[in-house]
Parts: C-alpha cells; sequence; structure tokens
C-alpha cells in the first residue's frame, strides 16, 4: 500500500509539472500566443505573422491586419512595435511602419497603413543573421498600457538610473551605460553641468540598462497583471528623431525573455530625447503592464 501511494503521489507530481511547463512555454509571462502563420485578436487587430526568414543583414516578417471589431478601439499602426522572441544576446525590435527604413539592399514592400482598416507588408528587424537562436516573434504597442501598473523611476545624466527593483514583478533594473548629446551629434561630459550654454536647444541620451530578475516571479507577476512589462524611457520623438541611433535603439522593449530560461537577464540601449534639459536632467525611465502576442515557430 505504501508502495502504490508513493507511486501514486509521484505520478501527480510529474503530471502536475508537465502542465506548469506546458503553461510556461504556451503562454509566455501571459503573452497572447500562437503559431507563426495563424492570426491573433490583440491590440485590437486581427493580425497574422508569417513567412519569418532571413534576408541579408536581417529577420523579415510579412504581416497583414485587419481591426478586430471596426468601430471599437485599435492600436494605431504608427505604435505597433515587433520584436524577435528567443535566446538572443540583446532584444532586437522595429517599428511595423518605417522599420525597413536603413534596408535598402533588398526587394521589400514595407508594412504601410494606406487605410485605417488595414495594416499589410514586411517587417524589417535587426541587424541580425541566424535564426538559430529565434523562436518567434513578439508584437506590442508603448502606448497599450494596463491600468495600475507603471513605476517610474529618475534617470539624469551623468549617473542615470540608480539601481532598483521593482517588488511587484520582480524585476530589478540597472544602468550600465550613459552618453549624452546636442542634438548636432556634440558629446557632452559631466563637466557641461557647470557650463550655463550646454543645456540649450535639443539633445539626447543613450542609456545602456540591465533588467534582471527571477523568471518565476516575474511570470507570476505577469500572470496576475494581464500581460508582461515594457521598460520605456521619456521623453521621446517619432523617427526620424534626433539622431539615428535613437531611431535604431528606440525608447521602449518588451521583457519578454524566453520561457525556457529560470532567469531573466536582459540587457539593452534606449534613447530619450528631445528638449536637451528634459531629455537629459530629467529623463524618466518606466516599468509598465501591457499587453502583447507571440508567434512562435514551434507552434
Amino acid at each position: 500500500m505504501r508502495a502504490l501511494i508513493a507511486t501514486l503521489a509521484a505520478i501527480v507530481v510529474v503530471a502536475a509539472s508537465a502542465c506548469y511547463n506546458d503553461d510556461r512555454l504556451e503562454s509566455p509571462y501571459a503573452a497572447q500566443t500562437t503559431a507563426v502563420g495563424e492570426s491573433l485578436a490583440v491590440l485590437g487587430w486581427n493580425m497574422s505573422v508569417s513567412n519569418l526568414r532571413v534576408d541579408g543583414d536581417h529577420v523579415l516578417i510579412d504581416v497583414n491586419a485587419a481591426p478586430a471589431q471596426p468601430d471599437a478601439p485599435h492600436a494605431k499602426p504608427e505604435d505597433i512595435r515587433f520584436g524577435l522572441y528567443g535566446a538572443l544576446a540583446h532584444p532586437i525590435e522595429a517599428n511595423a511602419i518605417g522599420g525597413c527604413r536603413d534596408v535598402t539592399n533588398l526587394a521589400v514592400q514595407p508594412v504601410s497603413a494606406s487605410s485605417p482598416d488595414r495594416i499589410s507588408g514586411t517587417v524589417c528587424l535587426g541587424p541580425h543573421r541566424d535564426l538559430v537562436q529565434v523562436r518567434g516573434v513578439y508584437v506590442y504597442s508603448p502606448h497599450d498600457r494596463i491600468a495600475g501598473t507603471t513605476t517610474a523611476y529618475p534617470a539624469a545624466f551623468p549617473v542615470g538610473l540608480p539601481a532598483t527593483k521593482d517588488n511587484e514583478t520582480g524585476l530589478s533594473i540597472k544602468t550600465t551605460s550613459i552618453d549624452a548629446f546636442r542634438a548636432d551629434g556634440t558629446m557632452l561630459n559631466p563637466t557641461a553641468l557647470g557650463d550655463p550654454n550646454a543645456f540649450q536647444g535639443n539633445g539626447y541620451m543613450l542609456l545602456g540598462l540591465e533588467i534582471s530578475g527571477l523568471a518565476e516571479q516575474y511570470r507570476e507577476a505577469s500572470q496576475r497583471r494581464g500581460g508582461p512589462t515594457m521598460v520605456l524611457v521619456s521623453p521621446t520623438l517619432p523617427a526620424p528623431g534626433l539622431s539615428h541611433a535613437c531611431d535604431v535603439y528606440g525608447a521602449s522593449v518588451l521583457v519578454l525573455p524566453d520561457a525556457s530560461r529560470d532567469a531573466v537577464q536582459v540587457r539593452v540601449s534606449l534613447c530619450p530625447q528631445g528638449e536637451i534639459n528634459q531629455a537629459l536632467l530629467y529623463s524618466t525611465v518606466s516599468g509598465i503592464g501591457t499587453h502583447a502576442g507571440l508567434w512562435t515557430v514551434d507552434g
């Protein structure tokens, strides 16, 4: 009898573990998930991603979308952002509209939104040449924010963001590098703080951040809130901004690590830009819950 009870208990544990692993992998961090080639209802759109491929120095995907409900609100096409999902060294994201601006050596039809009820075309993500680590593609909008999930921190030049931890999500964020520039590309050093003429006009920062935490704690927080967390810097400007580097790095990143990993470890560079005092001395780093869609190559 004892042997039978022990066997049954082991079966229950294995079954529960299998269900847990299936949930963890099938809906990473509460992102709506389906296979590449299928359609998702996300951000107010019925959206499909297909033909994941590498061409030249970029990963390309074809996107087709129409409003899920004609009269219901949906994300603006220019606010939609895609990224590569998997075991990558650092996040790779691009805007749906304008993401192929630098790709001049490929015959692609970039995503366009010629009418308010249709998005179609190719999104370019990169540079990235290898699909081995890529397990899928995700989508989110920096303007789609789950109520009551915002945590904001100051990140002023030359210190940046002091090491901090959000106890709700379990994510810690710290600055790894910070470089400040005037709009004309002139680099500023910390001694500029004593120059009354240094902070006039527009400017931008390249802010290196490290985002880390325990995957299990972050997973539970994401499920509880209804979606993963995005990290944003402000102020920002629409592309093309003050610097090409700002267009490449962007002002946001979705924290959506490979679900098979036990830890969150993300390194990213983000760009606050605008009026130079606001961008360098009063910039903000925020962590905000959002809704996301994910298409995986393995279903």
